[in-house]
């Protein structure tokens, strides 16, 4: 069995722990790795049956630069001022190389690297194993003397909540199947982090207006919308990011 079976099977394990939103830094790092592994595990899948996994990578890259450099960013900010300035200094050239890792990734899904699919597989798993790796030492360190399940999750302190990715993902969003009052700040991220002529559909039974307000403050123009469905049981709105945006 890979080093990356085994960390799907470790995380998948504990995966109870995703069902309500994490509040420790152990369980946001339970979420982060189970969500990468399973991404990781169906890219290899399908480079095994010699096909480039294309659609699998871009999946992958996009989550890792989505939310595993998110995450980076936030524990740099809101946890590594609480702890010794060596062992944050230590923690942070992890980071440098798990964002490096996704940039790899980003670059090979873009075609701007070019990979055989044993390279591709080869770096794969070798960011799997170790953002593990880095997550289960960080997990020790950032305790400081602590029990690990007694150290704050980033989202507790204000951080970005990893449980709306998967909910997001795909052309279509349903804003009631996210969590409450968290549905209007889950959408606009979703289009912020849309690819140039991509398009996404909105859907919602409560209306699409807070949502339309915002992401027009936050980028005037660079969207086109179209309303598919004005209610009142069901509002839907077709989102296309233009791509001089």
């Amino acid at each position: 069995m890979t080093e990356v079976n085994l960390a799907v099977r470790s995380v998948t394990e504990t995966a109870g722990l995703t069902a309500q939103p994490p509040l420790t830094l152990t369980e946001e790092h339970v979420l982060l790795l189970w969500q990468v592994t399973a991404s990781a595990e169906k890219l290899l899948t399908a480079a095994e049956h010699d096909r480039w996994p294309a659609a699998e990578l871009a999946a992958l890259a996009g989550y890792a630069q989505s939310e595993v450099l998110r995450q980076v960013s936030d524990e740099e900010a809101l946890l590594f001022p609480a702890v010794p300035a060596q062992t944050a200094a230590g923690l942070a050239r992890d980071h440098v190389r798990l964002r490096a890792a996704a940039e790899l990734l980003a670059r090979a899904a873009a075609g701007e690297q070019p990979m055989s699919a044993a390279q591709l597989a080869a770096a794969v798993r070798d960011f799997v194993v170790q953002l593990e790796r880095h997550l289960r030492n960080e997990d020790d360190l950032l305790a400081s003397g602590r029990a690990p399940q007694d150290v704050p999750g980033t989202v507790h302190l204000g951080g970005h909540p990893h449980e709306w990715y998967p909910l997001t993902e795909g052309p279509e969003v349903d804003l009631d199947a996210l969590p409450p009052g968290q549905a209007v700040a889950a959408a606009v991220d979703r289009l912020l982090r849309m690819r140039r002529g991509e398009q996404v559909e909105l859907q919602s039974g409560a209306g699409l207006d807070a949502v339309w307000r915002e992401i027009s403050e936050l980028s005037p123009g660079g969207y086109q919308f179209t309303v598919l469905q004005d209610g009142p049981a069901r509002w839907r709105m077709q989102v296309i990011r233009r791509k001089g945006s």
